[in-house]
């Protein structure tokens, strides 16, 4: 299968950039865009050769969302994308019981609002063309909540069913919508996840809680693996003949999601609550 024209938001940092890096390197041509200028200079500059072309898109802003499906529409003669990948998003810690409002709508903005937005301003040429795909890249808590990320679990949640919905509104025009539910990796999301977290230290209940499972999770992402692996599982989604509607990656977190679904809820809540000194 030739090279496609990809799209790809959230390019600037972790996974993004990595996958941007990872496409082009495989012959695609893709358009990595985020809302940090100086970040995308030097991804264009990190990628030397390779087809790749910035473009400043705020998944937050009408304005810019537009301003760059025009560019891409021009800079493609019309013709659009081949793929869309939805990357941007961000989760922070916290209880339900204690989260800023502003905060909670912040996630949303992003990781939902702002995949939808998206992907309205690029489908209409995919369906008109009778072809392309949508990936949007999910999370393994899309299917599992945890504990203190229930707003960020609740994000994922929600891109699981607007995909599923989607998957079966578009495939009658030759559209595809994909997910990519990464584990956990080692990249910059969680120094943004665990950042701010002093707002509950002063909470009796939830502030020890917080900081304890916040050091759990720490420890866990040095031995977890770099972006690598989520790469090459959306470029597998971009390239397959016949993808499936969900790639768990790695793969072999599989077997949690697995797990997750025999255990009994009572069980599994008394785990999350031994987690998380509750």
């Amino acid at each position: 299968m030739g090279g496609k024209i990809i799209l790809i938001t959230g390019a600037t940092s972790g996974i993004g950039r990595h996958a941007a890096l990872y496409l082009a390197g495989q012959g695609h041509r893709v358009f990595a865009t985020g809302r940090r200028t100086d970040a995308l200079r030097e991804l264009e500059a990190e990628a030397g050769d390779l087809p790749i072309e910035a473009l400043e898109l705020d998944v937050n802003d009408d304005e810019s969302i537009a301003a760059a499906a025009a560019k891409v529409a021009a800079r493609t003669e019309g013709y659009g994308l081949d793929v869309l990948i939805n990357n941007a998003g961000y989760g922070k810690f916290g209880p339900v019981a204690l989260v800023d409002e502003a905060e909670m709508r912040g996630q949303f903005e992003t990781n939902v609002f702002g995949l939808v937005k998206v992907t309205q301003a690029f489908l209409p040429a995919m369906r008109k063309r009778g072809s392309g795909r949508v990936i949007n890249v999910s999370s393994m808590v899309g299917r599992v909540a945890l504990v203190l990320q229930g707003v960020y679990c609740a994000t994922k949640h929600a891109v699981e069913a607007l995909s599923d919905c989607m998957r079966r509104e578009v495939a009658g025009f030759g559209v595809r919508v994909i997910l990519v539910e990464p584990g956990m990796i080692r990249s910059n999301f969680e120094s943004t996840s665990g950042s701010d977290m002093s707002v509950y230290d002063d909470d009796p209940i939830y502030g020890p809680a917080v900081r304890r499972y916040a050091e759990e999770v720490n420890r866990m992402y040095r031995f977890a693996p770099g972006p690598r692996p989520i790469s090459r599982t959306i470029a597998r989604a971009v390239s397959a003949r016949r993808p499936r509607a969900r790639y768990v990656s790695p793969s072999y977190n599989a077997i949690v999601l697995f797990f997750m679904r025999i255990l009994p809820t009572r069980l599994a809540d008394a785990i999350f609550r031994k987690v998380a000194g509750l």
